[in-house]
This record gives C-alpha cells, sequence and structure tokens, in this order.
C-alpha cells in the first residue's frame, strides 16, 4: 500500500498521458493502416491543434469549445491537403511518402512558428477543470481525470463506427480490397481523403483536449509523433483497442517508468518497439518470396520515358531508304566509360578548386558536406544495393563521431588512428545490429532503424561520462593529419584532409560496389528468391553490407569531428538520418556521386543559404523535401543518359525495370 500510495500520482499521469497519445495514434494509424500513408508529419497536425486551441483560450467553456472546433477543423483540412499531395505518390512507396511528409512537417513547423511564436503558449482552462480533486488521499488535477473519461469515450465510440457502421464497413473495405469497394459504387479515392481528413482531425482534437498536458512548443511536434509511432508499432493496425492499451503502456512507461526505474526508462519504448518489429518480421514469410526486396519504383519521369522513346527509335535502326550516319557509331565502348567517369571527374575538381574560390566558413561547410557526404554513400549502399532503407545510419555515424572526440581527448590525435578505430567501431556496433535488420524489408526496415536511431540517441543523452550529455563534446585536442604533424587548425587544412579521406573512402566504396561482390549484393535485392533458390547466403551477404555501411558510416562520423572540433546530440539525431535518406534520393538511390551532391546540396541549403534568410532554414529545407520527391523522381542521376541502374553505373534504373540482377548459377558463380 506504501509503494501504490507513492506512485498514484504518477500512475493517474500515465493513464492521461497514454490517452493523449492514442487520440494521436488512433490518427497515424488509421492513416497508415487504412490509407497506406506514412504520415511523418502527424505530430506537426498536432502542433497545429495545439497552437490553435492555446491561442483561443480564455478560461470560459466558450474558449474551450472555439478552441477545439477550430483546430479540430485546421487539421482535418491539413489531412485532407495531405491527401492530394500524396496521391501522386501512391505507386511509389513509403519512402517518397516519408520524406514528403517529413518535409511538410518542416515547412508547417517553420510556419507556425512564424505565426504563433518561438515560446511555449499558456493554455488556461475552464474554471470549473482548473482545480484539483481528491482521488485516494491525494490532490489531483481535475482537467486530467475529465480527459481521461473523454478520451475512454472516444476509443469506444471509434470502436463501434469501425466495426458496426456502413461508414466503418467502407473504411476496411478501402484498406482491404478497394476493387470491390470501387464495384460497389463507392470512391476509394473519396473514402482515402476521408480517412486522412479524419486522421487530421483526431490529431488536431488531441492536440486542443492535450495541450494543457502537452503544450505547445519546439520539438512538441517531433516528440508526439515518436511517441505516437511506439504506440502504433506495439498496438498494430488492426485494433484500436490493441492500440488503447499500447498507448496507455507507453504512458506509464514515461511517467511511472521514471519515477520507478529513471535509468531504463529512456530505453524501454523504443527498446520494446523494435523488439516487437524484429519478432514480427522472423514469424513473418521469407521477404525473398518475391522478386525482390526493394523500395517501390519511382513513377514514371518524363525525361526517362523520352530517353526511352529515343532509345527504342535507336534499336529499330534508320528508316526505310535511309542511312545511319557514321559519324555517331551506334556504341563506343571507350566513350561510354569516359562519360560514367566525366562526373566524378569534373565533381572532383571543382572540390579540388574550392578553397581557392571560397572564404573560410564557406570552406569549413564544404568538409562539413564531405563528412555528411560519407553518410549518405552508407545510406546508398543500404537503400540503393542492399534494399534496406534505413533512418538509423546515424547509429553507427554516432560511434564514429564520438569515439573520435574521445579518442583525441585521451591524446590519441592522430588522424589515421582516429580513422580506423572509429571505423572498427562502427562496423562492430553493426554486426551487433544487424541480424535485427536484415531478416525485415520494406516499411519495417525503416522503423527498426528508426528505433536504433533513437535507442542510440537515449544513451547518448544518458551516458555523460562519454558524450557530455545533451552538452555533447567540446575542447578536445585538434587532430593531426600524420605522425608528427600539428594538430589542424585552419578550415583550409581541415578540408583538405577531409577531401582526402572522403576520395580514398568512395574510391573503395566504388570499388567494391563494382566489383563480383557488389553484383552479388545487387543481384540479392532484384531476385532474392532466384539467389536463395541458388543456395547463395543471402543473408550474409546483407549482413556483410550491412556491417561495411556502418564503418563508412563511422568514417564519416569521425570526420565531421575533425572538421567540425565539437560534437552534439543534434550531430547524429533523427533530423540528420532524415537529411542523409534525402541526400541519397536526391542524387539517385544507386549513385554514389549522386549521394555526395545532394549531402552537399543539404548543406549549402541549411547553413548557406539560410544565412541570408535567419530562421527559416527549417522553411528552406523542407521546401528541399517536396521538390525533391516531385521533381526528381529518380534523383539527378536520372538526368543523365545512362541506361541502367545497378551497380556499374550511377544511373538509376527505369521504373519499370527491377535492378539487373546477376544470374546465380548451382556453383555459386555469378555470370553478367
Amino acid at each position: 500500500m506504501e509503494l501504490l500510495d507513492a506512485h498514484l500520482i504518477p500512475a493517474v499521469d500515465g493513464v492521461a498521458f497514454g490517452l493523449l497519445l492514442f487520440v494521436v495514434a488512433a490518427g497515424l494509424s488509421l492513416a497508415f493502416g487504412t490509407a497506406g500513408v506514412l504520415n511523418l508529419s502527424h505530430g506537426t497536425l498536432y502542433a497545429i491543434g495545439a497552437y490553435t486551441g492555446a491561442e483561443l483560450s480564455d478560461g470560459t467553456w466558450g474558449g474551450l469549445a472555439l478552441g477545439l472546433a477550430a483546430g479540430t477543423a485546421a487539421a482535418c483540412v491539413a489531412g485532407a491537403g495531405l491527401s492530394a499531395a500524396t496521391a501522386p505518390l501512391a505507386r511509389r512507396g513509403h519512402l517518397a511518402q516519408a520524406l514528403l511528409t517529413f518535409g511538410l512537417a518542416l515547412i508547417g513547423g517553420d510556419l507556425l512558428i512564424q505565426f504563433f511564436g518561438a515560446d511555449e503558449l499558456p493554455v488556461r482552462v475552464p474554471e470549473a477543470l482548473d482545480s484539483s480533486v481528491t482521488l485516494l488521499g491525494h490532490r489531483y488535477p481535475a482537467y486530467r481525470l475529465c480527459f481521461i473519461v473523454m478520451a475512454v469515450l472516444l476509443a469506444a465510440f471509434g470502436t463501434w463506427v469501425l466495426t458496426r457502421t456502413r461508414m466503418g464497413a467502407a473504411v476496411r473495405a478501402a484498406a482491404d480490397d478497394p476493387q470491390m469497394l470501387a464495384a460497389t459504387g463507392h470512391s476509394p479515392r473519396a473514402v482515402h481523403t476521408g480517412v486522412l481528413a479524419a486522421a487530421g482531425a483526431l490529431a488536431g482534437a488531441a492536440g486542443v483536449l492535450g495541450a494543457p498536458i502537452i503544450g505547445p512548443g519546439p520539438g512538441t511536434s517531433e516528440n508526439v509523433l515518436m511517441l505516437s509511432l511506439v504506440v502504433v508499432v506495439l498496438g498494430g493496425l488492426r485494433s484500436l483497442w490493441a492500440t488503447f492499451f499500447a498507448a496507455v503502456a507507453v504512458g506509464e512507461v514515461q511517467t511511472l517508468g521514471v519515477s520507478v526505474a529513471p535509468e531504463l526508462a529512456p530505453y524501454l519504448l523504443f527498446a520494446a518497439m523494435a523488439a516487437v518489429l524484429v519478432l514480427r518480421s522472423r514469424f513473418a514469410e521469407p521477404a525473398g518470396a518475391g522478386a525482390g526486396h526493394g523500395s517501390e519504383a519511382p513513377g514514371p519521369d518524363p525525361v526517362a520515358r523520352l530517353r526511352g522513346l529515343l532509345a527504342g527509335r535507336a534499336a529499330a535502326g534508320p528508316l526505310p531508304g535511309r542511312k545511319r550516319s557514321p559519324v555517331w557509331p551506334a556504341r563506343l565502348p571507350g566513350r561510354a566509360a569516359w562519360w560514367q567517369a566525366a562526373p566524378l571527374l569534373v565533381l572532383l575538381g571543382v572540390l579540388i578548386a574550392m578553397p581557392a574560390l571560397l572564404d573560410a566558413y564557406s570552406i569549413s561547410l564544404a568538409g562539413s558536406a564531405l563528412a555528411l557526404g560519407l553518410l549518405a554513400v552508407s545510406v546508398t549502399i543500404l537503400t540503393g544495393y542492399a534494399g534496406l532503407p534505413t533512418l538509423g545510419q546515424t547509429a553507427p555515424f554516432a560511434v564514429g563521431a564520438y569515439a573520435t572526440a574521445n579518442l583525441a581527448d585521451a591524446g590519441w590525435t592522430v588522424g589515421p588512428v582516429q580513422l580506423v578505430l572509429s571505423a572498427l567501431g562502427a562496423a562492430v556496433f553493426a554486426a551487433v545490429v544487424g541480424p535485427a535488420v536484415i531478416r525485415a524489408r520494406g516499411t519495417t526496415v525503416l522503423m527498426i532503424t528508426l528505433a536504433i536511431g533513437e535507442l542510440t540517441g537515449a544513451v547518448v543523452n544518458q551516458l555523460k561520462s562519454v558524450t557530455g550529455g545533451a552538452d555533447g563534446l567540446v575542447g578536445f585536442p585538434a587532430t593531426q593529419a600524420l605522425w608528427g604533424g600539428e594538430g589542424m587548425l585552419e578550415e583550409s587544412e581541415l578540408y583538405t584532409y577531409a577531401l582526402v579521406v572522403a576520395v580514398v573512402a568512395v574510391a573503395l566504396t566504388l570499388l567494391v560496389l563494382r566489383s563480383p561482390a557488389g553484383k552479388l549484393l545487387t543481384g540479392t535485392r532484384g531476385a532474392e528468391a532466384r539467389m536463395r533458390a541458388s543456395g547463395h547466403p543471402v543473408g550474409r551477404y546483407l549482413l556483410v553490407a550491412h556491417v561495411g555501411a556502418g564503418a563508412l558510416a563511422g568514417v564519416g562520423g569521425s570526420l565531421m569531428v575533425t572538421v567540425q572540433q565539437y560534437l552534439s546530440p543534434a550531430d547524429v539525431g533523427f533530423e540528420i538520418a532524415a537529411f542523409a535518406l534525402l541526400a541519397v534520393v536526391i542524387g539517385g538511390t544507386t549513385s554514389v556521386i549522386g549521394a555526395l551532391l545532394g549531402a552537399g546540396l543539404i548543406v549549402a541549403t541549411r547553413d548557406w543559404v539560410a544565412g541570408s534568410w535567419p530562421g527559416h532554414g527549417p522553411l528552406l529545407l523542407g521546401v528541399l523535401f517536396v521538390a525533391t520527391v516531385y521533381v526528381l523522381p529518380r534523383g539527378l542521376a536520372g538526368l543523365r543518359g545512362g541506361s541502367g541502374g545497378g551497380p556499374s553505373s550511377d544511373a538509376p534504373r527505369p521504373p519499370d525495370q527491377p535492378p539487373p540482377a546477376p544470374t546465380p548459377s548451382p556453383a555459386g558463380k555469378v555470370s553478367p
């Protein structure tokens, strides 16, 4: 009884907090499970309701009702707009949706701050609820008890609508069999829009009613989104009541867990999320049952279509009565090789000339772009070649970064030593978590890697003796380029060091990807069932790729610390993971050079272009996310005149053609 008495208030708080998450997660589950949209802007929909409700709250019932109506309507309209925004991506899969909605979240967050201000807004509730009641001898806020009752009623009402009404039947049919729904005279498109509008309305209502619990302010949307993702993963997509109990469990961990086991609470949620995802992937059908396991192909590209028509005309031969011009032979092997190498040579020339063309600040940004570029290249290996789209590659990146900072602080300041040990530490980390990743495919990989990244972030914040916690690390000795040299302090020196390391790392990466090992990896992505049937150890190939990509990310983290001379949790957080994935999409999912260019564009937008418009960096990055998804469905590499998308070419594959897979033989050899 004494234990219950001591933890009663946190336990009830956990129920209230969990039910708030349930209302938000119900909308997220509805959007993903029924409309098929992986909405990373769902937290922004909550923020729209929270800011609107806080702005209209005046301590009266009328103010609460007006705020609830306005906040719910605003988020509902935003949800309907999201349906229109994601409609062109219906055939491109969840990766494009995730990038688009994350970009919309950046834009929406910036606009909310510009409109409502950067400070957390106070929320005034009606006087009757702005009091406390006696609960088993303890005083407890009346508003939270009222919210608990409303959330339970909402769960019961939502379950009744989905299971007992014609509207619910249409929603379930839209998820299970849209063709049959269309045959009955209902428009799947209208149901899709209605579902996303309803999901937005739920998030907006949760924002208004939950503002006194999770007030509107910087970081609110991301916090709500992450916790809602955990709830959806734990509760699944089929039952509102399962989501309900998962949300209560998450709320208890967030409140009661902090008071009972503060050391473990930060890790429990994402560890549970990762464990559930891994178990589900273990008991699911093997991923190689289909033709491939990569992300869905992009939609039509008008430039690629024009090139395809021209290629078809050339393959058909000259028109009757005309002769082929001898000036343009059908194919020149040397010319093709030069065409493939030309972008790399041009990029290298520009990078070498940068110190003579840029000021010190721009040179330091170029060094940071090279570090982020190596992270993006590691994402390219996993996403484009292994077919494992990742949002958690910042985890080995963080291992390499903190290893270098601690090595420098311990007196190990020689650059090659730092690079090798950082890469080794990141590779070991990738080998440990790799088995949890390589079994899953598609969206499940995104969620597992997201959980791994968030767990790493929790360790960074908790392990202050190694990472410095939220304050980060600064003041460690500068890195020496070679043994016996001086520490590098000038921007030009640091940039030259970063360029040499990046060139060597990229050259080794290209060498491996264009070797027989790279062809085996591409074959695994494009024809996994055939590879397994031929006796190839597909899991081993994917694990080796995961470890190699982790080592490369560790090199990138080491390089970032050397260039910046400081390290904070924000440098290895979820936002950086999303930036790395965006860089890959900008460049083309199988283009190593494109990933470097994409990283450079992101750093230039975030730190250079945004410098001329202070305070609007997230808005510019959000526009970059949205523009990339719509304008470059196949990345910058899709603008080139290549014909394939395999590892031997940086050009992405056509949307209706799988990656060129090697033909496995029973003997285990691969023929081109």
